[in-house]
């Protein structure tokens, strides 16, 4: 499932992030970078206990918690902190590739199983020419560019790739999640049930005997496929 989120971050948090990261020190991407990753990735990265990493991590999830549409595609059991890429200039571009399985995190606090990737855009559209991120599935390539603030979510099996930035700079945070239910296919099914639920219960109430039984089978679709 590809899914664009709007409004992960309200545009006061979003011109907050790009105050504190103004003065971030922004250094090699490719220190977090796998051994085919490390070949393709030309970017700037910030470090990840530098001060301004876990301001902005704060910022960002805090806006995850309070995002319902967030919570019922991904169904995250955990979340990797946030980290956060500059494209501009020579170092412009990311070229195909495929997220390592598992993101282990630092200072022995874990690990996370990467079912789902995101990235959270943090530079408006205008502001930077180039810089989509292009995933690829089997429907094709789907080239995205999103307004600040604004979230993708996508399967961590995928290829993808950030294209050449030829003018500004591209700002984004980017993370994995861990999800209660593994399979993407299963991930979009209760998704859609869930969204389905919504409209139901807002045109014909929560005591509807059909809002009774189809939110039954969803939450035990739900005890059937999740993993805690």
């Amino acid at each position: 499932m590809l899914l664009h989120i709007q409004g992960v971050l309200t545009s006061a948090e979003v011109a907050q992030a790009r105050d504190i990261l103004a003065t971030a020190p922004w250094g090699d991407g490719r220190i977090t970078a796998g051994s085919q990753s490390a070949v393709a990735k030309n970017n700037e990265q910030l470090p990840e206990a530098c001060e301004q990493t876990q301001q902005v991590q704060q910022l960002l999830l805090r806006g995850l918690e309070r995002h319902e549409t967030f919570f019922s595609a991904a169904l995250p059991k955990q979340v990797s902190p946030p980290l956060f890429n500059r494209y501009g200039g020579s170092a412009n571009s990311f070229g195909n590739h495929v997220d390592s399985a598992v993101r282990y995190l630092r200072n022995g606090a874990g690990r996370v199983r990467t079912d789902i990737s995101c990235t959270v855009f943090l530079s408006e559209p205008h502001e930077y020419d180039g810089g989509e991120l292009v995933i690829e599935d089997t429907f094709g390539s789907h080239r995205v560019k999103l307004p600040a603030g604004d979230m993708v979510l996508y399967p961590g099996t995928s290829v993808h790739r950030v294209e050449p930035v030829t003018r500004g700079a591209r700002i984004a945070s980017y993370f994995w999640i861990q999800s209660m239910v593994r399979t993407d296919e299963q991930r979009r099914l209760l998704h859609d049930m869930d969204n389905h639920l919504r409209r139901l219960r807002s045109s014909a109430g929560e005591a509807d005997p059909s809002v009774i039984g189809l939110t039954s089978t969803y939450h035990n679709l739900l005890r059937m496929w999740i993993d805690i």
